[in-house]
């Protein structure tokens, strides 16, 4: 048998190449978009795709089964449940799929279906042999994670409340994937970082046996518990996410390589300025805030670039990438992954541009920790919140592309205290806390409003523009997100704070 996982880290999202050495016969499962890789590593292996599946109606990122259907002639499945705008393979509950020469030999797969993130969502059980009393794993989609179950609450599953979704997954959980063997590996299609859950862990494999035993989801409970848990303190969904559910669902244009073309400054503020295009700031967070645009978005491509990106700009949005030379190719494929194809062109060497014409320009406001506790000592945290999108998750969310592995740490940079002039803080703030409300919930500071990144956009009236607002997160990079989109709304008085609430507990206690 091969058997590969592919780990994209910037978007926690792992995909699987699976076939039987002795036919050549293949199956890809959860695909990204852009699909050199398995191409590559499936021609390497002298295997042939013959079926694409989908374990579900992904909402999270632009899936590649239309791109290997081209490449490939591959069928393109899901669960039976699935209704979509082109031709598709119904796997029903309990099909078993043969790569072998027969079906009673060589690599299997059965089908589970297990509704309850969405109502098509199902798992694959993989066998080396078909008589294998212990299966080699089971590739889990979004129903389980390593330290998780998937959200109930997904636009995916429209018509159906949070609550009915979450009683159907906790079924699935038990008389689906619960009843296999303990040494039954488990392959989820997600990972730390990921708003398909709100407690991944960053390990991209486990076992039936460690979920049971330490899966807060799978402990022992009454089924009107589990509801209430999986469906209190998700993280906030990025506005993109239906967008993506709808083009995974009825079809989208297929992915077209090539770098954005280059762009002079007027060109690029002449499309921000008559085509609506938003001017998207990807250089590393120092550089933005050492000086950005006027009006300028903010996301760095060492973070969770393509999601942060898709909480701030709304869909089919003209962009005008600025980033910093040679990454320009990146930061388009990154953005392509969940759909936003809408690349205008970029801006070569934004900094030296910048440093040309400094009218142009303007720093970010950011503050140190101290600064905001010297207002009160009720300011400071009463205890550490829950790691966050920029804990460990943004760890594992840097720029490097996608392996066939379990991804290594990577941090993101902030700009140093000491590099901030002090400022006083104005006594009249608006205290926005912009992380997800399970961190919130967890500890923040008194009298902070809980505003998650990816709902800014559509509460930003919540605001008032007249006022000062200071932003932080956990560790500084989601604030600087918020306030970019704040100065390019109009509001005049916008810092954050250096090191988010991380800091603030470890300076100020």
């Amino acid at each position: 048998m091969h058997f590969a996982q592919y780990y994209l880290d910037c978007l926690s999202q792992a995909s699987y190449l699976i076939g039987d050495e002795t036919t050549g016969r293949a199956v890809l499962v959860d695909p990204r978009r852009d699909i050199d890789d398995y191409l590559h590593d499936a021609e390497a292996a002298g295997l042939r795709i013959e079926l694409v599946i989908e374990t579900h109606i992904h909402a999270d990122f632009l899936s590649g089964h239309l791109e290997l259907a081209r490449a490939t002639g591959a069928t393109i499945a899901f669960g039976e449940a699935a209704e979509t705008g082109f031709p598709i393979r119904r796997l029903r509950d309990g099909e078993r799929i043969s790569l072998g020469s027969d079906d009673r030999q060589g690599v299997t797969l059965t089908v589970l279906a297990t509704p309850g993130h969405t109502l098509e969502s199902i798992c694959l059980v993989l066998r080396e042999h078909p008589e294998d009393d212990v299966p080699f794993g089971v590739l889990t989609g979004d129903t389980l994670f390593v330290g998780d179950v998937g959200r109930p609450d997904l636009l995916s599953a429209a018509g159906h409340t949070p609550q009915d979704m979450a009683a159907r997954l906790h079924r699935s959980l038990h008389t689906k994937l619960l009843t296999l063997p303990d040494a039954t590996r488990v392959f989820p299609a997600h990972g730390a970082g990921s708003a398909c859950g709100r407690n991944l862990s960053s390990e991209t494999s486990s076992t039936i046996g460690d979920q049971r035993r330490f899966n807060y989801a799978l402990q022992p409970m009454p089924e009107a518990d589990f509801v209430r848990l999986v469906t209190a303190g998700q993280p906030a969904t990025p506005g993109y996410f239906a967008h993506d559910a709808a083009l995974n669902r009825d079809g989208h244009p297929l992915l077209e390589p090539g770098p954005p073309p280059a762009l002079t400054l007027d060109e690029a503020l002449a499309a921000r300025d008559r085509q609506g295009a938003v001017l998207l700031d990807c250089r590393p967070l120092a550089a933005y805030t050492h000086a950005h645009l006027t009006g300028s978005l903010h996301t760095s491509l060492d973070t969770r670039f393509a999601e942060y990106a898709g909480s701030v700009v709304a869909p089919g949005t003209p962009i005008v990438l600025l980033a910093a030379p040679g990454t320009e190719q990146e930061a388009r494929l990154r953005l392509a992954r969940i759909g936003y194809d809408h690349i205008l062109g970029h801006l070569p060497d934004p900094s030296a541009v910048l440093a040309n014409r400094p009218e142009l320009s303007r720093a970010s406001r950011r503050i140190r920790p101290e600064e905001l506790a010297a207002r009160g000592p009720g300011l400071a945290p009463g205890e550490e919140g829950e790691e966050g999108e920029e804990g460990e998750a943004a760890r594992r969310g840097g720029a490097e592309p996608a392996r066939a592995q379990s991804a290594d740490a990577m941090t993101t940079g902030a700009t140093p205290a000491d590099a901030i002039p002090a400022r006083p803080i104005p006594a009249d703030i608006q205290l926005i806390d912009v992380r997800n409300p399970a961190e919130y919930e967890a500890g923040a500071l008194p009298g902070a409003r809980n505003v998650p990144l990816a709902g800014l956009p559509d509460r930003i009236t919540e605001l008032d523009p007249a006022r000062p607002v200071v932003l932080y997160c956990r560790s500084g990079n989601r604030s600087v997100i918020a306030a970019a989109l704040l100065e390019a709304r109009g509001f005049t008085e916008v810092s954050d704070v250096i090191g988010g609430y991380d800091a603030l507990g470890a300076g100020v206690q």
